[in-house]
């Protein structure tokens, strides 16, 4: 979420000063943070600490920071209707108490659905300031049209147009100055969970890979210690040499979680102390688990057969399925109702494009649940006969063989609308892994570990990997989506489903990945 500070992980660096003055006063040993290590004759200060977990919301590991984030736009968007209805008092007088609690509650969950639906709440959100005041003006505007539909089917909700314009005119400037403001304190070392690595070989250089402020927002990287037997990989001065228990180490330096990131757990791991730090409120885990906590994603290069049949998750349930079947069509039939103007305009457009010639449907094979094939429909966005030599090949950007309107159609996504009555027969869902050419799917199949496995689920018009992840168009770029696509099928939801529906539109609306 917005411009985070940068993760900083544990060092100790001495400079040629540092080093003289030691020399003067070798009896004084500071050390620079984190951690701050107590001086002799000192009594140690605790730091400022805020102790927060994670709580298991919407199929997603939500962090108590991004919990208070959303808590205090939620009473700033509150604040907003109830100094508008203030400001407005005539109007407001013309509704009662119970109808005004109403009406302020359903502008506060529209308004938050705006947001979300714009990706401020996107875990791994990239964009800065102008970002940031974009979308949230995006989402003000979004909320007037939902809220405008709302008031259409139900009257009695109604709330007065000044009112309204009062509330978002409040709750715009008050939503900026919030956001930017809870981002500053939010990127406090205070609010960042500290993090001890057990390991220091291949595995544990994950966390050093990590580039992008966005991929550190939540965790600070205390350091690493190394197992018996490991080739370090990590920077010399990140290591942590270890000279007292595992137990008085994350209690005299604060650590939140302890990640096993040994390259070969066989080495033997110190069981009784982690237990201890267990028991004494240290959330200790494997690194699997911490990169799908944090990224929303499955490492699959670091990811154990055993851990997908064991742990949690990757399960199917009769009366999930029913549910999602039932969201399924609720929600293509309703987007069908609102989108079937822009179908026949996009038809029409087509047909006057290629001068009547070529079909305005274009028909595929893909593959489905369980491996079978079905027939996927789309509005053609390339010329006839695109693969003359009927090899399949990847879409790349600024592809020769897509026209003019079809660049549009691919840009706003509107040449995917015919995949509706694919997932009203049941070919498809409206959430799940993007369907894929057979073609690719054996070749794919053949080279990524676990390929298959995404065609445990329907394939979905939109998805959890759509809304993270760009186009793919490669090898590379489908091993990728694909640890997106497993987190979907390991933690699969209603809640995953609705918020994923929710997120589609940002990926609309901005045009991310398309081609």
């Amino acid at each position: 979420m917005g411009n985070p500070a940068e993760n900083r992980l544990f060092s100790v660096v001495e400079t040629a000063d540092a080093i003289q003055e030691k020399q003067r006063a070798p009896d004084k040993r500071t050390p620079p943070p984190p951690p701050r290590l107590v001086r002799p004759g000192e009594t140690k200060r605790r730091p400022v600490r805020v102790r927060h977990s994670h709580f298991h919301i919407f199929g997603r590991e939500l962090s108590t920071p991004f919990l208070l984030l959303a808590a205090v736009e939620v009473l700033v968007l509150a604040l907003a209707f109830l100094g508008a209805t203030q400001m407005n008092l005539p109007a407001a007088l013309a509704f009662t108490g119970q109808a005004s609690t109403l009406q302020m509650s359903l502008f506060v969950v529209i308004g938050m659905v705006g947001m979300v639906s714009m990706g401020l709440y996107r875990r791994g959100f990239r964009g800065g300031a102008t970002a940031i005041v974009l979308r949230i003006l995006a989402a003000g505007t979004l909320a007037i049209v939902m809220m405008s539909m709302l008031f259409y089917v139900f009257p009695p909700l109604m709330i007065s147009p000044t009112t309204m314009a009062l509330a978002l005119g409040l709750a715009v400037p008050g939503i900026l100055v919030t956001r930017f403001g809870m981002l500053k304190v939010l990127s406090h070392e205070a609010f960042k969970r500290r993090v001890l690595v057990l390991g220091a070989g291949d595995t544990a250089s994950l966390f050093q890979r990590l580039r992008r402020k966005s991929d550190q927002v939540a965790f600070t990287v205390v350091g690493f210690v190394p197992g018996q037997g490991d080739s370090s990989k990590v920077e010399a001065d990140s290591l942590v040499d270890m000279d007292e228990s595992l137990t008085d180490f994350t209690r005299r330096h604060h650590i939140d979680d302890v990640v096993i990131a040994y390259d070969d757990p066989r080495g033997g791991f110190p069981t009784d102390e982690l237990m201890h730090c267990k028991m004494h409120g240290v959330n200790v885990l494997d690194v699997a688990d911490f990169f799908e906590r944090e990224a929303g994603l499955l490492k699959l290069d670091i990811l154990r057969p055993s851990s997908m049949i064991f742990g949690r998750g990757f399960r199917q349930c009769i009366y999930r399925d029913y549910a999602k079947r039932v969201l399924d069509l609720v929600s293509s039939l309703g987007l069908l109702a609102i989108t079937w103007p822009f179908m026949v305009f996009c038809a029409i457009a087509i047909f006057i494009e290629s001068k009547g010639q070529g079909s305005v449907i274009f028909k595929q094979v893909r593959t489905g649940q369980h491996g079978q094939p079905f027939t996927l429909f789309k509005f053609r966005s390339m010329i006839m006969d695109a693969e003359k030599d009927g090899k399949a090949i990847w879409a790349q950007q600024k592809d020769p063989r897509v026209t003019r309107f079809g660049h549009f159609m691919r840009k706003t996504r509107l040449d995917e609308l015919p995949q509706l009555f694919n997932v009203i027969r049941g070919d498809m869902s409206f959430v799940g892994p993007r369907p894929e050419r057979p073609e690719f799917v054996e070749t794919l199949g053949a080279k990524l570990p676990y390929y298959h496995h995404r065609h445990w689920v329907k394939p979905g018009l939109t998805g959890w990997a759509q809304i993270h992840y760009p186009y793919g168009a490669s090898e590379k770029d489908a091993f990728e989506k694909l640890k997106y696509d497993l987190y979907y099928v390991k933690n699969q939801s209603m809640a995953l489903d609705i918020l994923t529906i929710v997120q589609t539109v940002e990926v609309v609306l901005w045009g991310r990945g398309s081609r």
